[in-house]
Order: structure tokens, then C-alpha cells, then sequence
């Protein structure tokens, strides 16, 4: 009778064992920048939802974390304290302040099978441009943007210009943005002809002025900085004139979270902002408007921006392979197109383009196409080793040439000799 008694236990315990191991879940953390609330939030809490219902052994919890910079802090605390999440959505240009940190572990060691490796080569190239470094993928493209032109049809219409035509060079953005420029019988302005934004982003607005003036900001080791080149200093002169010399745009510091709202209340008739606002205009612009590639100095040309999957080092082997499983499902073609038609972002990959939903979209929406369009003149987004310093020392200097309080020289000047000694550790 006990020999049968302790044979029940054991096939009872071993079932017990069965059902737990059945009901075990790899739990993964999963950072998004944007604050609590709002039509993203329940879109990215559909998607994990959608998510665990086809792979019921990962649970996803999504934490939403601020803006991108609150974002990183909070990730970069929580690793130091031993409990990183296991994957967040951290700007492209966070990959060696990451890096530096020792805070995550590159796709390669992760993902190492065949479909993985094919999965990292289907993305735009450009966008791969800050998402690797030393031979190894350590980023993976899902909100990714370039800054476009918007321009506001119907004015350009009352201003006798040509309503599908935007300015295609620095010289016709001036000259139409004169036309569009407006005052009052006391000189007053009521409506200006362009908004660049200058807070918030100012380093990457810049680099739309930069990069068509055929120069970069920075090499691909991410340790030396070229923010004095006769280029740069032209790309800047040419913003502080557009304020100060052509009167098109109101000189100083322009804010970047009023600036759509600027264009909406038709305060400005042309801004420049990111693709990532493209469903916001589509949405609340009560007038035909057009979206075009940033006016040529030299060339074409844009910095990407935006969110890249990272996967943090010290989270367990299993949450690691859960979230590179995320981050695959997150960034396939259809999801990828639907993300884009949902947000502005431009869809992450060439196959996402190729879809039938987001060709029907382009077809009813064709200005969706004009930012993937721009990325074969796209360059990266300024990124290098102490990120946010050597941005802030940039960023410092833009604003003391917009102000005026130094020349674009002195400004250029000051901010590379500030990025040089902030950098001087990681030459080699």
C-alpha cells in the first residue's frame, strides 16, 4: 500500500512539474520612449499583446519611459543597479554612449542562425550606418525618420508660386520664402516663409544644412568630430541668415514642439521637421500640403534619426533570445508598414515598402514615399563616444550663432575644440 502511495506522489509531482515548465513564461522588460498614455501607448500594448498570443512562452511588459533622453537614463540606471530591462527603444545615436557602458551585447551573439543573419541584412542601409560599429550589429532599425520639407499649398498658391513645386535649392528656399514671408502696414510679421527648428534637436536639424553642403559631422569610429570646416561654417552663416539677413524667418531660437502647430495655424507657410510628424500633419493640417527632400546645397541629403531595438547584456540568456524574437517579429515587412502608415516613421526595410497595404497606401498618400526616397542620400546621425556631451557642445555653439552672440565661425570654432578635448581619450 505505502509502495503505491510514494508511486501516486511521484506521478502526481510529476505532473505538477509538467504543468509548471508548461506554464513557464520568459518575462521581458521592453523601455518605450514616450510618456504614459495616448494612441502609441495602446498600439505598442496591442502588439505585445499580439505578440504573446503567438508565442505564449515569452510575456512582454512594456514600461513607457519619457522622452528618448529620460529614456536612457533611466535604462543606464536600472543596468548599473543590476536590474536592466531586458530590451528598449533607445536613439541610433545612443549605441556608443551604450556601448561605453558595457550595457548591451551585440545581435551577432544573439542571433546567430541563418534567418537571424538575413533578418540583420534587410534593412535600408543607411539606417544600418548607426546601428553598427567594429564589424558587429548592435542596433535594430524600428522608428526611423529623415527631415523633410512641408509646405503649405495653399499659400504658396495666394503667393503666385507654383503649388507642387518646392524650393529644390538654398537659394530657391530663400526666394520663395520671401514671397511667402508676410507683414502688416507697421512692419510687423503675421506670417513667416520657413521655420527650421532650433531647440530641442539643433544638432540634426543642422546636419539638413551640413550634409547637402557635402560634409559630415563626424567619422565612423564615432571619436573625432569635424565641426569647423569651412562647410560647417557655411551651413551655419546660411542659417543665421535666413533669420537675421533675408528676414524669412524669425531670427534666434525657434521651438521644435511649436513648430508643427506654427505650420497648422498657418504662422509659417515651409518647416522643416522630422518624417515622424508626417500622420500629425496628415491628420490636423486643414489645408492641401506638400512634402519634399531638403533643398540641395551641393547635393541631396539628410541624417536618419529616430529608435533602435538594443538588447540589454545583463538580462538571462533566455530573456535575451525572447527579445531578439520580439524585435524580429516588431520589425517584419507587414508590421513594419503598418507602424509606418500609423506614425510617420518610414517603414525599416525595403520588403516593408513591397507590401500590398503599404503600396495601396502610397498609391492613395504618395508624399508617404518622399522620406524613404531621400535615404539614398542619407547620411548617419551625428554619434560618437560621450554623445551627449559632445552633442551639447555642438548644440551650444548653433545656438550662440542663431542668438548672436558669436560669429558661425567663433561658434564652429569653440564647439570642435570642446568635442576634441571631450573625445581626446577614445583616439587611438
Amino acid at each position: 500500500m505505502k509502495a503505491l502511495q510514494r508511486a501516486w506522489r511521484m506521478i502526481a509531482a510529476g505532473f505538477a512539474c509538467f504543468a509548471a515548465s508548461a506554464l513557464a513564461q520568459t518575462e521581458i522588460s521592453f523601455y518605450y520612449p514616450i510618456a504614459v498614455g495616448g494612441p502609441i501607448t495602446k498600439t505598442i500594448d496591442q502588439m505585445a499583446a499580439d505578440f504573446e498570443k503567438e508565442n505564449p512562452g515569452i510575456k512582454v511588459k512594456p514600461v513607457y519611459s519619457g522622452t528618448y533622453q529620460e529614456t536612457i537614463v533611466k535604462a543606464l540606471t536600472a543596468h548599473k543597479a543590476g536590474t536592466p530591462p531586458t530590451t528598449a527603444i533607445l536613439l541610433s545615436t545612443d549605441m556608443y554612449t551604450l556601448i561605453d557602458e558595457d550595457a548591451i551585447v551585440a545581435f551577432d551573439d544573439v542571433a546567430r542562425g541563418a534567418d537571424d543573419k538575413k533578418w540583420m541584412e534587410s534593412f535600408y542601409p543607411a539606417f544600418m550606418a548607426n546601428s553598427r560599429t567594429g564589424g558587429k550589429t548592435w542596433g535594430i532599425p524600428f522608428q526611423r525618420s529623415t527631415i523633410v520639407l512641408y509646405w503649405n499649398k495653399e499659400l504658396f498658391k495666394e503667393a503666385g508660386l507654383d503649388p507642387n513645386k518646392a524650393p529644390a535649392t538654398w537659394a530657391e528656399m530663400v526666394s520663395t520664402a520671401q514671397k511667402l514671408t508676410q507683414r502688416d502696414a507697421s512692419g510687423n510679421v503675421t506670417r513667416w516663409g520657413v521655420q527650421i527648428p532650433s531647440s530641442g534637436f539643433p544638432y540634426w536639424l543642422f546636419q539638413g544644412l551640413t550634409t547637402p553642403n557635402g560634409v559630415e559631422l563626424m567619422n565612423a569610429a564615432g571619436n573625432e568630430t569635424y565641426f569647423d570646416r569651412k562647410e560647417v561654417v557655411e551651413a551655419l552663416q546660411y542659417w543665421v541668415d535666413l533669420g537675421r539677413k533675408h528676414r524669412v524667418m524669425a531670427p534666434g531660437v525657434i521651438e521644435w514642439g511649436t513648430t508643427p502647430k506654427d505650420f497648422f495655424e498657418r504662422k509659417t507657410a515651409m518647416m522643416w521637421t522630422t518624417t515622424g510628424n508626417l500622420t500629425n500633419v496628415k491628420n490636423n493640417a486643414k489645408f492641401d500640403f506638400g512634402v519634399a527632400m531638403l533643398p540641395a546645397s551641393k547635393r541631396r541629403g539628410s541624417p536618419t534619426g529616430g529608435g533602435n531595438f538594443y538588447v540589454f547584456k545583463k538580462a538571462t540568456k533566455a530573456q535575451q533570445e525572447a527579445a531578439v524574437k520580439f524585435a524580429r517579429w516588431m520589425t517584419q515587412p507587414e508590421r513594419a508598414a503598418q507602424w509606418g502608415m500609423d506614425t510617420g516613421y518610414v517603414a525599416v526595410s525595403p520588403a516593408a515598402w513591397e507590401t500590398a497595404r503599404m503600396k495601396e497606401y502610397v498609391k492613395g498618400f504618395p508624399v508617404a514615399s518622399v522620406a524613404r526616397d531621400q535615404l539614398q542620400f542619407s547620411v548617419a546621425e551625428l554619434s560618437t563616444h560621450e554623445n551627449q556631451r559632445v552633442t551639447k557642445a555642438l548644440n551650444d555653439g548653433l545656438q550662440a550663432a542663431l542668438t548672436g552672440a558669436k560669429s558661425p565661425e567663433q561658434a564652429m570654432k569653440d564647439a570642435q575644440a570642446e568635442a576634441a578635448r571631450i573625445l581626446k581619450p577614445y583616439k587611438k
